[in-house]
């Protein structure tokens, strides 16, 4: 993030506005598909961010791709960001807004990284645990990493759960190469 502050306060004046008209939920949804076009479509991220294009081409063409999909609110901000030449901060601010709305919300992130794919009844239940564990609602992002070999990870905020096999082979290893009982030998 170049400018976190600036993404931040920009955020911050979109939720407090989105909030003073009953719109919040409106606005998050908008800001999530921002968030997917931006994610996918690089060139878009890039024509932000040019500043060859003038401010004016870039609304025309953020309303072509966004128009009768987003909010009157959004929009309107999305012009305010091109016409205040802020338009290329557009990602960071999006990230920001939702850190904000997860904040406000009491969401909690969580991130699970599995060796397999989980079944969806299973993630069900582990995304109940996890609420009634820490006593709010989460987001929960899954991830597949096959050097866990079994087992999962789950990260949140500065937390970490590791119930993998491979920190249990890591584990063996350390105290095979500290080879503790030797000197117990002898």
């Amino acid at each position: 993030m170049q400018n976190p502050r600036l993404a931040s306060r920009y955020a911050k004046s979109l939720i407090d506005l989105a909030v003073e008209r009953n719109e919040l939920e409106a606005v998050h949804s908008d800001i999530l598909l921002l968030q997917s076009i931006l994610r996918t479509n690089p060139d878009v991220a890039v024509l932000l961010k040019s500043p060859v294009i003038k401010a004016d081409k870039k609304i025309k063409i953020m309303g072509a791709i966004l128009d009768g999909k987003i909010s009157a609110m959004t929009s309107g901000f999305i012009r305010l960001l091109a016409n205040k030449g802020r338009e290329g901060v557009l990602t960071e601010i999006t990230a920001a807004f939702e850190q904000q709305y997860n904040i406000l919300k009491g969401i909690t992130h969580v991130k699970l990284t599995s060796a397999t794919p989980l079944e969806p009844a299973l993630l069900n239940l582990i995304r109940e645990k996890v609420e009634t564990t820490a006593g709010r609602k989460i987001e929960l992002e899954t991830a597949v990493n096959a050097n866990l070999i079994g087992g999962f990870v789950l990260e949140t905020g500065n937390e970490l759960f590791d119930a993998s096999v491979l920190r249990d082979l890591k584990d063996i290893k350390k105290q095979f190469l500290k080879n503790i009982y030797v000197s117990d030998i002898r």
